[in-house]
């Protein structure tokens, strides 16, 4: 078995004051969402190349998010939050369909460019400052769930992403947010033929349908 890790940077978040407004301040890799003015993203990926190429399928055993603490807010009160979510898939995602997956799931009706096979793993979890907390700089974790198949894959990549949106109402001058390692523990084996041809068709289909998107 294989571990596998990739990371995200810490991000700096500011403005706000309950302008709904948000910009990028520090961030390794970070940018905000086009089109939003409080959504940000962090993409990278998990290479497989050496797996596709000795043409073995990538069983994924688990999957899991290490991270050091909650998002530091400052000047925050009570109602101040932000959704975070961590996503792994074997198709890319646009960063729209990385924010409507975070937002919205992955279900068919919804606009993420990807289902419940392609999705190996996520976390979306909801954090508020309440009256108990509001002078405290973090905030309470409210709901924490996951979707995600941990289907095999013969892609040469697994996409890595994580989303912020903070809550356009917040009036904390600045979000800080720790980095956070991503996590697959995975077996490379060989299938039949067929069945390594069939699942490598259907990466390919997909990437080539989002290029053209």
């Amino acid at each position: 078995m294989k571990t596998l890790t990739k990371e995200h940077g810490p991000l700096l978040a500011i403005g706000g004051a309950g302008s709904g407004n948000y910009v990028v301040d520090a961030g390794h890799g970070w940018r905000r969402i086009t089109g939003s003015t409080r959504a940000f993203i962090s993409e990278t990926y998990f290479d497989l190349a050496g797996m596709s190429q000795r043409e073995k399928t990538m069983f994924i055993e688990g999957a899991a998010v290490q991270e050091v603490a909650p998002a530091f807010l400052t000047a925050g009160a009570a109602g101040d939050g932000y959704l975070m979510a961590d996503i792994m898939t074997s198709e890319p995602l646009t960063e729209q369909e990385a924010l409507n997956l975070a937002t919205q799931g992955n279900f068919g009706f919804v606009q993420c460019g990807l289902g419940y096979q392609e999705t190996i793993y996520a976390r979306i979890e909801i954090w508020a400052k309440d009256l108990d907390t509001a002078t405290w700089p973090y905030a309470l974790k409210l709901s924490s769930n996951q979707l995600g198949s941990l289907e095999p894959t013969a892609s040469d990549r697994i996409y890595s992403y994580r989303v912020v949106n903070i809550d356009g109402n917040s009036a904390a001058t600045r979000f800080a947010f720790s980095g956070v390692r991503h996590i697959i523990s995975a077996v490379a084996k060989e299938e039949p033929d067929f069945q390594y041809l069939m699942r490598l068709r259907r990466s390919y289909e997909l990437a080539q349908n989002h290029d053209e998107d």
